[in-house]
């Protein structure tokens, strides 16, 4: 008789190894996008990272390269809601230290899966240092994407080699509304061939879309070898969007788009950015807010502004007055940086500016005159008019409440630039004298010269752009920049450099330190304790 058990077992033993070699092997979680550091201020760093899959983000951060006595940290769970992006806040950092950290991810199996971790390091600045930061924008714009052969972006590479303690990085940190394609042809009928991915071989209009361009930016090494040394301030511009976008922007003869409401592809970009972006989050009143203030002790505040959000729409520009219309701060975010600047103590003030103050920017390639225009200036050398009237009232705020040392640092127009602003040669004529340094592009296209507007009297004393009658030059031609500034603490002088895609100076100016009294019997009562 046929034994029906030993039958039985038999295939229940078959069936279980057939099983058994149909699962394939867990694996760990995968971090391809490396970490980031960002916001550092004082006692404070925000960690970012990416997992592949649902997992939970774990910080590990020590005063030495060994991770002795390290400091353990449980972060946020990785999830698909936010493209598996986390973000972990330190907090109590010492001042004046080597920070090292460790980064992994555990998946939410009961087997707690690790992944390979990436280390990095950054310095927190203390009272005693002086300071060097870099900054600069434009990365990966008009189709001139990552090129292997090129080197990918190695400008990063160049701004990693001078020991930044921190970046700022400008704006159009992607290009969400400029497909790259494989191949493109440069100047001198040079080959420059791009890293491509689906997200990026179109106009981003989908989440997926707008999360795959920053995804995109992280392929590159010299980018992921940076961002694991160099703590970074984020801010945005148009790119991240569409290309010069208000809320008078008109996609409807624009066939690359199928989306064609501007507020829904903002909604889409703005979570992709802040998903990405190395950003302390606000809080709950205002979580999407990004202009803040990051502090350096007594030396150095960063007041970094979103001239996107709150602006009016994109006009001839030339209002009497201000209104609704001529809005470009916008008036919460104005009287904020009011009161951060008659408040502040420390020397210097950078104002990070995502766009440039006295260079006319067309939104408008069909009418000469234009239009309509993109950014603060409008074409006519006369008193100030539209946004003009936002930024005199800044300007003649600064004057009155006696604010010293404040400098502008930009990029958007893709080349390098260095301009003093100057009462005796303005149509408008109450405000203290500044300066305004321009660096970009990054990774893109370089442009330029932009004419420039005479109503607050800037003088072009260097700029470096293409020749006469040449646009969209890629990285091949190598007119990309960054810009470095250094703040002696001893001299509390401030040198601003200009530097091109291999590091070399091409402009340098140094600037002496206006101390008024506040400041000074503030530093000196630090100094006693």
């Amino acid at each position: 008789m046929y034994n029906f058990k030993h039958l039985f077992v038999m295939t229940a033993l078959s069936l279980s190894l057939n099983v058994a070699q149909a699962t394939p092997t867990i694996e760990q979680p995968v971090m391809k996008q490396g970490i980031q550091i960002g916001d550092v201020t004082e006692g404070r760093a925000v960690i970012w990272s990416r997992a592949d899959r649902p997992s939970r983000m774990m910080v590990e951060y020590a005063f030495d390269n060994n991770f002795n006595d390290a400091i353990k940290v449980k972060g946020p769970y990785a999830t698909p809601e936010t493209d598996f992006t986390t973000k972990q806040d330190l907090t109590k950092l010492p001042a004046g230290k080597e920070i090292f950290i460790k980064v992994w991810y555990e998946d939410l199996t009961n087997n707690h899966n690790k992944s390979t971790p990436v280390t990095g390091h950054f310095h927190t600045i203390g009272k005693h240092d002086n300071i060097r930061f870099v900054w600069g924008g434009d990365v990966g714009g008009q189709g001139w994407g990552i090129n292997p052969d090129f080197g990918g972006m190695k400008i990063y590479e160049a701004m990693r080699q001078v020991n930044p303690q921190f970046f700022i990085q400008s704006g159009d940190s992607v290009y969400s509304d400029g497909p790259i394609k494989a191949s493109v042809v440069a100047e001198n009928g040079q080959v420059w061939n791009n890293l491509v991915t689906p997200e990026v071989s179109k106009v981003a209009e989908t989440l997926n879309e707008f999360r795959g361009r920053y995804k995109y930016n992280l392929l590159d090494e010299n980018m992921l070898r940076f961002n694991a040394e160099v703590p970074q301030i984020w801010q945005w511009d148009d790119h991240e969007v569409a290309n010069n976008w208000s809320d008078s922007k008109d996609l409807s003869a624009d066939n690359r788009y199928t989306v064609k409401d501007i507020p829904l592809l903002v909604a889409r970009a703005s979570q992709a950015f802040h998903e990405y972006a190395p950003l302390r989050p606000h809080n709950i009143e205002e979580p999407d807010r990004i202009y803040r203030k990051i502090s350096y002790g007594d030396l150095l505040d960063v007041f970094v502004l979103d001239m996107r959000s709150y602006r009016g729409p994109n006009t001839n520009n030339l209002q009497s007055q201000e209104s609704a219309e001529t809005a470009f701060l916008g008036e919460a975010q104005l009287a904020w940086l009011q009161k951060g600047l008659k408040n502040s103590h420390a020397t210097w003030k950078v104002i990070s500016s995502d766009m440039p103050i006295g260079l006319n920017i067309s939104d408008d390639y069909i009418h000469k005159p234009p239009q309509k225009w993109e950014a603060i200036s409008n074409g006519n050398d006369g008193p100030a008019a539209g946004r003009e009237l936002e930024m005199a009232r800044l300007f003649s705020f600064i004057k009155h409440k006696h604010i010293e040392n404040i400098v502008w640092l930009t990029a958007d127009v893709h080349y390098a630039a260095a301009h003093f602003y100057n009462p005796a040669n303005a149509a408008t004529k109450d405000f203290t004298p500044f300066w305004e340094f321009i660096a970009g592009p990054l990774n893109a296209g370089t442009f330029g010269p932009n004419s420039t507007d005479g109503t607050f009297g800037p003088q072009v004393v260097f700029s470096k752009a293409p020749p006469a009658g040449q646009a969209n030059l890629s990285p091949y031609a190598g007119l990309q920049f960054f810009g470095e500034v250094n703040i002696d603490r001893g001299s509390r002088e401030m040198i601003v450099d200009l530097k091109d895609i291999d590091g070399n100076i091409v402009f340098s100016k140094t600037l002496s330190a206006e101390e008024n009294e506040d400041n000074r019997h503030e530093r000196d009562d630090r100094d006693e304790d």
